[in-house]
């Protein structure tokens, strides 16, 4: 099979497409939170390629592709900033606020939780840009000296969570204005979370965009000043 997977130019990506298409209509149909069509596509490629004792290395061969267009896609949320723009700048002191604040937390709450649970210091840098997009955070993983490949599940985790829970946690905070959603939403789970953030309305969607691009700089530089500090 990893014969197969290595010959083939596309089979990883065929089998990552399907995944997501199940996961889909599985979401379709019940309509739980916790069945998120990204959770249930890894749980799927990862059983495949357990059951069929493929390689990852084998797998990514062909799969690789897909990253390709992480980019352009992360580059794209920009269109619903653009055409929220006006709102964006009748609020700008109060978003920055927001978000920085979004920020904090997240570096603080990894600080304390790596003291806590006594991990190392490559092992506490690798979780310090947990809600920042994958394209941003596996550069500041490996510019800390953390791992790049643990970085890239726990932002995928985090994602998937924000996804699933933001709704909810929204409804049982009383978080009703949709700037704030927005922003809780993509500062806390980048662009997994914003996918959430378009499905609740176009404000929520430009806010949660405007979030991951500005947690994400912000992060660059607050996890470089916090992972000195273990």
């Amino acid at each position: 099979m990893n014969e197969f997977f290595l010959e083939s130019a596309t089979l990883g990506v065929v089998l990552s497409l399907a995944g997501y298409f199940i996961g889909t209509a599985v979401k379709k149909k019940w309509k739980l939170p916790i069945l998120n069509p990204l959770l249930i596509a890894i749980v799927l490629v990862v059983a495949f390629l357990a059951v069929f004792k493929v390689d990852y290395d084998a797998y990514n061969s062909s799969a690789k592709y897909l990253s390709y267009l992480l980019t352009p896609a992360t580059v794209s949320l920009a269109i619903p900033l653009y055409q929220q723009i006006e709102l964006l700048k009748k609020h700008a002191a109060a978003i920055c606020i927001g978000i920085l604040s979004g920020v904090l937390t997240s570096l603080v709450s990894v600080l304390v939780l790596a003291v806590l649970f006594r991990l190392t210091h490559e092992e506490y840098v690798t979780l310090l840009p947990k809600s920042i997009t994958t394209a941003i955070g596996m550069g500041v993983s490996e510019e800390l000296g953390g791992y790049a490949v643990i970085t890239t599940a726990v932002i995928i985790i985090t994602g998937v969570f924000g996804n699933m829970a933001a709704e909810t946690l929204c409804r049982v905070f009383r978080i009703r204005h949709s700037i704030s959603r927005g922003l809780a939403i993509g500062t806390a789970s980048h662009a997994v979370g914003t996918a959430k953030a378009m499905e609740m309305g176009k404000i929520e969607g430009a806010m949660s965009s405007l979030a991951i691009v500005v947690s994400g700089l912000c992060t660059v530089a607050g996890a470089v000043a916090f992972a000195s500090l273990l």
